[in-house]
């Protein structure tokens, strides 16, 4: 086998997705811890952040968020899968099946919030 070629594999990319949407999300707590305080502030600080969340950039950020949770879901149900049946040729349509499941999940949450 070539040097890189390993690369080019579906699980290879799975997992750099998996690890890749882990810290993203891991990122996003913080934020997460901002926006709860606000509320403890009171409701004049929680309400400018909620009229702030009704953008179209707040709508796409959000999008991309339950995108990074489905991503991440789906990719430890892939390892769990791997661990306890155990390596198939089959296991790369499961990477594909996967991503499917994370996108289609972005897009109903896209379309529903609308």
């Amino acid at each position: 086998m070539r040097a890189g070629a390993h690369r080019n594999h579906p699980h290879y990319w799975a997992f750099v997705l998996h690890r890749a949407s882990g810290l993203l999300l891991a990122l996003f707590l913080p934020a997460h811890f901002y926006v709860l305080g606000l509320a403890i502030e009171g409701t004049a600080a929680m309400d400018g952040f909620l009229s702030w969340s009704a953008t179209p950039l707040a709508k796409i950020m959000e999008t991309g968020l339950v995108v990074l949770l489905a991503a991440h879901l789906t990719g430890g149900l892939r390892l769990l899968a791997l661990e306890f049946i155990g390596t198939r040729e089959s296991s790369r349509v499961a990477v594909a099946v996967g991503a499917g499941i994370a996108l289609c999940t972005g897009l109903i949450f896209l379309l529903n919030g609308t």
